[in-house]
Protein backbone atom coordinates (compact mmCIF):
# COMPACT_ATOMS: atom_id res chain seq x y z
CA UNK A 1 0.00 0.00 0.00
CA UNK A 2 1.52 3.26 -0.94
CA UNK A 3 1.31 6.14 1.23
CA UNK A 4 0.24 9.10 -0.14
CA UNK A 5 0.65 12.77 1.73
CA UNK A 6 -1.80 15.35 1.34
CA UNK A 7 -1.28 19.19 0.56
CA UNK A 8 -4.27 21.42 1.05
CA UNK A 9 -3.64 24.75 -0.97
CA UNK A 10 -5.89 27.71 0.25
CA UNK A 11 -4.55 30.84 -0.90
CA UNK A 12 -0.47 29.50 -1.70
CA UNK A 13 -0.71 28.21 1.52
CA UNK A 14 -0.51 24.65 3.23
CA UNK A 15 -3.85 23.99 5.04
CA UNK A 16 -6.11 22.02 6.73
CA UNK A 17 -9.75 21.69 7.05
CA UNK A 18 -12.10 20.19 9.44
CA UNK A 19 -14.88 17.64 7.61
CA UNK A 20 -15.08 20.14 4.34
CA UNK A 21 -15.70 23.46 6.03
CA UNK A 22 -13.90 26.14 4.92
CA UNK A 23 -14.48 28.24 8.30
CA UNK A 24 -12.47 25.39 10.37
CA UNK A 25 -9.18 26.33 8.17
CA UNK A 26 -5.45 25.51 10.26
CA UNK A 27 -2.68 26.78 8.32
CA UNK A 28 0.22 24.47 8.56
CA UNK A 29 3.02 26.31 6.59
CA UNK A 30 3.23 29.32 4.11
CA UNK A 31 5.68 26.89 1.83
CA UNK A 32 4.18 24.19 0.45
CA UNK A 33 7.29 23.62 -1.76
CA UNK A 34 9.20 23.16 1.77
CA UNK A 35 6.30 20.81 3.37
CA UNK A 36 6.35 18.57 -0.01
CA UNK A 37 10.15 18.18 -0.29
CA UNK A 38 9.84 17.16 3.23
CA UNK A 39 8.05 14.28 2.30
CA UNK A 40 10.01 13.33 -0.59
CA UNK A 41 13.57 13.20 2.08
CA UNK A 42 11.27 10.86 3.82
CA UNK A 43 11.07 8.55 1.02
CA UNK A 44 7.50 9.07 0.22
CA UNK A 45 6.90 9.25 -3.74
CA UNK A 46 3.76 10.62 -4.05
CA UNK A 47 1.84 13.64 -3.53
CA UNK A 48 -1.72 14.61 -3.44
CA UNK A 49 -2.31 17.93 -3.82
CA UNK A 50 -5.77 19.61 -3.30
CA UNK A 51 -6.21 23.11 -4.80
CA UNK A 52 -9.09 24.31 -2.14
CA UNK A 53 -9.83 27.66 -4.06
CA UNK A 54 -10.07 26.09 -6.97
CA UNK A 55 -12.51 23.05 -5.70
CA UNK A 56 -14.73 26.43 -4.15
CA UNK A 57 -14.31 28.24 -7.44
CA UNK A 58 -15.02 25.22 -9.78
CA UNK A 59 -11.93 26.16 -11.78
CA UNK A 60 -8.14 25.69 -11.12
CA UNK A 61 -6.36 28.38 -8.99
CA UNK A 62 -3.24 27.34 -7.72
CA UNK A 63 -1.65 26.36 -10.61
CA UNK A 64 1.31 27.96 -9.85
CA UNK A 65 1.95 25.32 -6.56
CA UNK A 66 1.74 22.61 -8.69
CA UNK A 67 4.19 23.84 -10.90
CA UNK A 68 6.98 24.80 -8.28
CA UNK A 69 6.48 21.28 -7.03
CA UNK A 70 6.72 19.49 -10.16
CA UNK A 71 9.77 21.60 -11.13
CA UNK A 72 11.34 21.04 -8.08
CA UNK A 73 10.79 17.67 -6.54
CA UNK A 74 10.28 13.87 -8.57
CA UNK A 75 7.30 13.77 -6.79
CA UNK A 76 4.23 12.08 -8.70
CA UNK A 77 1.76 14.47 -8.43
CA UNK A 78 -2.08 13.87 -8.81
CA UNK A 79 -4.09 17.50 -8.56
CA UNK A 80 -7.34 18.02 -7.50
CA UNK A 81 -9.98 20.82 -7.14
CA UNK A 82 -11.41 22.85 -9.98
CA UNK A 83 -10.91 20.97 -12.73
CA UNK A 84 -14.60 21.46 -14.12
CA UNK A 85 -13.07 22.18 -18.19
CA UNK A 86 -10.67 20.97 -20.57
CA UNK A 87 -8.63 24.01 -20.33
CA UNK A 88 -8.10 23.18 -16.32
CA UNK A 89 -7.39 19.77 -17.32
CA UNK A 90 -4.90 20.91 -19.60
CA UNK A 91 -3.61 23.30 -16.92
CA UNK A 92 -2.79 20.59 -14.39
CA UNK A 93 -0.82 18.44 -16.65
CA UNK A 94 1.25 21.49 -18.94
CA UNK A 95 2.06 22.17 -15.00
CA UNK A 96 3.44 18.27 -13.99
CA UNK A 97 0.51 16.83 -12.66
CA UNK A 98 0.76 12.55 -13.27
CA UNK A 99 -2.75 12.46 -12.59
CA UNK A 100 -5.80 14.78 -12.66
CA UNK A 101 -8.26 13.86 -9.59
CA UNK A 102 -11.62 14.39 -10.39
CA UNK A 103 -15.23 14.46 -8.61
CA UNK A 104 -17.87 16.83 -9.66
CA UNK A 105 -17.29 16.78 -13.35
CA UNK A 106 -17.50 12.82 -13.50
CA UNK A 107 -20.43 13.00 -11.57
CA UNK A 108 -22.33 15.92 -12.82
CA UNK A 109 -21.28 15.58 -16.91
CA UNK A 110 -20.77 12.12 -17.64
CA UNK A 111 -20.64 12.73 -21.55
CA UNK A 112 -17.99 15.76 -20.66
CA UNK A 113 -15.75 14.02 -18.74
CA UNK A 114 -16.06 10.80 -21.14
CA UNK A 115 -14.61 12.68 -23.67
CA UNK A 116 -11.38 14.13 -21.17
CA UNK A 117 -10.74 9.81 -20.63
CA UNK A 118 -10.78 9.31 -24.34
CA UNK A 119 -8.60 12.69 -25.59
CA UNK A 120 -6.07 12.73 -22.71
CA UNK A 121 -5.87 9.13 -22.06
CA UNK A 122 -8.07 7.04 -19.19
CA UNK A 123 -4.80 6.48 -16.97
CA UNK A 124 -4.23 10.15 -16.45
CA UNK A 125 -7.21 10.41 -14.17
CA UNK A 126 -8.29 9.15 -10.68
CA UNK A 127 -11.65 9.54 -9.85
CA UNK A 128 -12.34 10.71 -5.86
CA UNK A 129 -15.67 10.45 -4.34
CA UNK A 130 -16.17 12.25 -1.48
CA UNK A 131 -19.14 10.18 0.59
CA UNK A 132 -21.50 10.40 3.12
CA UNK A 133 -23.80 7.06 4.00
CA UNK A 134 -22.92 5.74 0.91
CA UNK A 135 -23.91 8.80 -1.40
CA UNK A 136 -21.44 11.02 -3.37
CA UNK A 137 -20.99 15.03 -2.50
CA UNK A 138 -19.23 17.37 -4.66
CA UNK A 139 -18.44 20.94 -5.26
CA UNK A 140 -15.94 20.68 -2.33
CA UNK A 141 -18.66 18.89 -0.03
CA UNK A 142 -21.21 21.75 -0.51
CA UNK A 143 -23.68 19.58 -2.43
CA UNK A 144 -25.14 16.50 -1.60
CA UNK A 145 -26.48 14.08 -4.54
CA UNK A 146 -28.64 10.96 -4.88
CA UNK A 147 -25.95 8.85 -6.61
CA UNK A 148 -24.85 5.96 -4.61
CA UNK A 149 -20.84 5.83 -4.49
CA UNK A 150 -21.18 2.12 -6.02
CA UNK A 151 -23.01 2.81 -9.37
CA UNK A 152 -20.02 5.49 -9.96
CA UNK A 153 -17.24 3.07 -9.40
CA UNK A 154 -18.97 0.75 -11.84
CA UNK A 155 -19.61 3.03 -14.00
CA UNK A 156 -16.21 4.24 -14.52
CA UNK A 157 -14.28 1.10 -14.18
CA UNK A 158 -16.15 -0.28 -17.29
CA UNK A 159 -14.86 2.95 -19.31
CA UNK A 160 -10.99 1.62 -17.66
CA UNK A 161 -10.81 3.94 -14.75
CA UNK A 162 -8.47 2.34 -12.32
CA UNK A 163 -7.57 4.26 -9.50
CA UNK A 164 -10.59 5.80 -7.18
CA UNK A 165 -10.19 7.30 -4.12
CA UNK A 166 -12.70 7.41 -1.63
CA UNK A 167 -13.08 10.30 1.56
CA UNK A 168 -15.87 9.23 4.06
CA UNK A 169 -16.82 12.84 4.88
CA UNK A 170 -18.05 11.78 8.28
CA UNK A 171 -14.24 10.81 9.35
CA UNK A 172 -12.03 13.77 7.36
CA UNK A 173 -10.04 15.63 9.58
CA UNK A 174 -11.33 14.47 13.01
CA UNK A 175 -8.26 11.89 13.22
CA UNK A 176 -10.52 9.92 15.09
CA UNK A 177 -10.30 6.62 12.49
CA UNK A 178 -11.09 5.75 8.80
CA UNK A 179 -14.12 4.64 6.82
CA UNK A 180 -12.67 1.24 6.73
CA UNK A 181 -15.96 -0.09 7.20
CA UNK A 182 -16.99 1.33 3.99
CA UNK A 183 -13.79 0.92 1.98
CA UNK A 184 -14.46 -3.07 2.66
CA UNK A 185 -17.74 -2.92 1.05
CA UNK A 186 -16.55 -1.35 -2.21
CA UNK A 187 -13.65 -3.72 -2.73
CA UNK A 188 -15.51 -6.52 -1.70
CA UNK A 189 -17.89 -5.15 -4.42
CA UNK A 190 -15.04 -4.36 -6.83
CA UNK A 191 -12.16 -6.15 -6.02
CA UNK A 192 -10.11 -5.14 -9.44
CA UNK A 193 -9.68 -1.63 -8.71
CA UNK A 194 -6.98 0.31 -7.14
CA UNK A 195 -8.82 1.94 -3.89
CA UNK A 196 -7.36 4.79 -2.29
CA UNK A 197 -8.70 5.84 1.39
CA UNK A 198 -8.83 8.84 2.27
CA UNK A 199 -9.91 11.03 5.74
CA UNK A 200 -9.77 10.58 9.28
CA UNK A 201 -6.37 8.08 9.52
CA UNK A 202 -4.84 9.22 12.49
CA UNK A 203 -2.11 6.39 13.55
CA UNK A 204 -0.08 3.65 11.94
CA UNK A 205 -2.51 1.33 13.65
CA UNK A 206 -5.21 2.77 10.39
CA UNK A 207 -2.62 2.56 8.12
CA UNK A 208 -1.92 -1.09 8.53
CA UNK A 209 -6.29 -2.10 9.02
CA UNK A 210 -6.38 -0.25 5.14
CA UNK A 211 -3.54 -2.07 4.09
CA UNK A 212 -5.11 -5.51 5.64
CA UNK A 213 -8.39 -4.27 3.99
CA UNK A 214 -6.68 -4.43 0.39
CA UNK A 215 -6.47 -1.10 -0.16
CA UNK A 216 -4.09 0.19 -3.14
CA UNK A 217 -2.85 3.72 -1.05
CA UNK A 218 -4.04 5.83 1.47
CA UNK A 219 -3.89 9.45 1.49
CA UNK A 220 -2.08 10.87 5.05
CA UNK A 221 -2.99 14.97 6.08
CA UNK A 222 -3.02 16.11 9.10
CA UNK A 223 -2.42 12.93 11.37
CA UNK A 224 1.18 13.81 9.55
CA UNK A 225 0.68 17.99 10.37
CA UNK A 226 -0.42 17.21 14.14
CA UNK A 227 2.60 14.75 14.35
CA UNK A 228 0.33 12.02 14.94
CA UNK A 229 2.42 10.45 13.07
CA UNK A 230 5.89 10.66 12.15
CA UNK A 231 7.77 10.60 8.57
CA UNK A 232 9.96 8.33 9.91
CA UNK A 233 7.27 5.86 11.23
CA UNK A 234 6.20 5.53 7.19
CA UNK A 235 9.10 3.53 6.42
CA UNK A 236 6.70 0.33 7.03
CA UNK A 237 5.52 1.46 4.27
CA UNK A 238 8.25 1.98 1.59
Amino acid sequence: MEIIPAIDIIEGKCVRLTKGDYEQKKIYNEDPLEVAKEFENAGLQRLHLVDLDGAKAGEVKNWKVLEQIASKTELIIDFSGGISTKKNASICFDSGASFAAVGSIAVKDEKTFTGWLLEFGVDKFMIGADVKEEKLAIKGWTETTDLSVFDLIENYKTKGVKQFFCTDISKDGLLQGTGIDLYKKILNSHPSIDLIASGGVSSIDDLLQLREAGCSGAIVGKAIYEKKILLKDLKLFL
